[in-house]
């Protein structure tokens, strides 16, 4: 521990004697400082024993020595060493009275100590004491690496803990816990989510203070690059000592090393997850087995869906890369569901992801696009359940999703979904109007001349099937006169409507326009 009065005191060599403040010894001591200004507090920094022999001090005031004295309080000096036989052969009245009435500590210096050898004492004391904690942290360094090679980072959060005589937990990229120590700081750590997540908006390295006094907690993030790779939460019910501080940065560095090889085997795993889709895609399910071996566990065989996503290409570019945080996110989920998941990032922008049907990454998926995607910036098409044999299929099902969630403006869109629905929503694309409003423009410019309404006849003929009396009851007018407009359609279009797909590109033509609402 540093040096207090007490241990000065104790010091044989300094024969310091203790005349006020006896109940204050006890107290750390930063420094000691020789002054004989009579107002020192600008140079005092809070926690020194300063050293005076009250050369300029008005020591016959009493009203001026408890000014002294409280400014002395107020800038934090911890104890006032007087030295008797230089200009005063013992302490004033005044001044011990004001030191005793404001619980001051008041040294007795005796005239052959010398400031400079107290100065020494202390200066010795302070070195010997942060060798003790650089000594310290070496050990604990040791103790917390064997630990991370031993036992992994659970080890490592369980020995900081003891060490720093508090509580540690360890978080993932998400927020969430993965490791605490002691069991009983779990909820306490859970409350802290929100804080960790501010810290991870911050560029690493990161720090923030939290809590109350009797319950301080530092966040520290851990990560090499610009994103923080998760954090750790150390409490304690005072600010951590230098020993403590040493064993923290300790901490740290071998949990930041544990996450940067855990990205070197995602890496790799990512290689192998893309020759085990390549397989899959290509129709070689028993192979991609073969290679995958019980890396995916059984969600190569289990119903999966597959994911297609990429950057919606929005005109601000997001503050970080939107698929590797899509893909974190579901990673994430994955984990803590102990799922097996898939995700493979592929060369023109796009993050193809293999995930088990109805499970936690599916659900993230749905959960992430509603929540952050248009922040993010990511578009997501999500196939319909599908197994080792269709993968194929599953990936342009995924892919046409993909195509339409990006024409809606939507985030993320189902194949199932446009399956159930109706196909007409999918007009509502510029190049379909304008096919239509080209395939329709010279019976348009006919019926603006007045001389038939042959855009309402083809519809009422359409919607009626081909049905003369029906289509022209609609349209009030004789079959006749219906069957000379349908002749005239046919003759300013050059297409015949006995042709279905001449009917059925009419039909869609009227409906993308609006016009094929009766």
């Amino acid at each position: 521990m540093p040096p207090t009065l007490a241990s000065l005191v104790q010091h044989s060599s300094l024969r310091l004697v203790v005349r006020a403040g006896e109940d204050r010894l006890d107290t750390p001591v930063r420094w000691a400082h020789v002054s004989e200004l009579a107002d020192p507090v600008p140079y005092m920094e809070g926690g020194e024993l300063l050293l005076t022999t009250a050369l300029t001090l008005d020591t016959g005031d009493a009203e001026a020595m408890r000014r002294y004295v409280r400014r002395l309080l107020g800038a934090g000096v911890v104890g006032l060493g007087f030295a008797v036989g230089v200009n005063h052969e013992a302490i004033p009245p005044a001044l011990l009275d004001a030191a005793r009435a404001e619980h001051l500590p008041l040294l007795e210096v005796p005239r052959r100590t010398p400031f400079l050898a107290i100065s020494k004492a202390v200066s010795a004391a302070i070195a010997a004491d942060q060798y003790r904690a650089v000594t310290a942290g070496f050990e604990v360094q040791r103790e917390l690496t064997r630990a991370a090679l031993a036992e992994g980072p659970d080890a490592v959060v369980a020995r900081l803990a003891a060490h720093v005589d508090g509580w540690v937990a360890l978080y993932d990229t998400a927020g969430s816990v993965v490791a605490v120590s002691p069991d009983w700081a779990a909820r306490r750590a859970a409350r802290l989510t929100p804080d960790v997540e501010r810290l991870r908006e911050r560029s690493a390295p990161a720090s923030a203070v939290v809590g109350a006094t009797d319950d301080r907690v530092e966040l520290q993030s851990l990560g090499t690059g610009r994103r923080v790779r998760g954090a750790l939460a150390v409490g304690t019910a005072a600010p951590l000592g230098t020993a403590e501080r040493y064993a923290v940065h300790s901490a740290i560095a071998l949990l930041t090393l544990t996450t940067e090889r855990s990205r070197s085997l995602q890496a790799a795993e990512q290689r192998l997850g893309a020759a085990v889709l390549r397989m899959m895609l290509s129709g070689q399910p028993e192979h991609a087995r073969t290679v995958a071996g019980d890396v995916y566990g059984g969600l190569l065989d289990a119903p999966f869906r597959l994911l297609v996503a990429e950057a919606a290409g929005g005109e601000e570019a997001p503050a970080e890369p939107p698929l590797p945080v899509l893909a974190e996110a579901l990673e994430t989920a994955a984990a803590r569901a102990g799922e097996a998941v898939l995700a493979v990032p592929e060369g023109d922008g796009r993050l193809v992801v293999l995930a088990g049907d109805g499970g936690a990454v599916v659900t993230a998926c749905a959960g992430y696009a509603e929540r952050e995607a248009e922040e993010a910036g990511v578009v997501v098409g999500l196939s319909a359940p599908a197994g080792p044999v269709t993968a194929a299929a599953a990936y342009r099902q995924a892919e046409q999703a993909l195509s339409v969630a990006r024409r809606r403006g939507r985030a993320l869109v189902e194949h199932e979904d446009l399956a159930a629905g109706s196909v007409l929503p999918l007009l509502a694309d510029d190049a379909v109007r304008a096919f239509a409003d080209g395939l329709l423009r010279a019976l348009r410019e006919h019926d603006a001349t007045g001389r038939g309404d042959l855009v309402a006849s083809l519809r009422a003929w359409l919607s009626r099937h081909g049905q003369w009396d029906a289509a022209a009851a609609d349209l009030g007018v004789h079959r006749h006169t219906l069957r000379y407009r349908m002749r005239r359609v046919e003759e300013i279009l050059g297409r015949s409507l006995d042709d279905p797909d001449v009917r059925m590109e009419l039909w869609l033509a009227l409906k993308a326009t609006g016009e094929g609402e009766r």
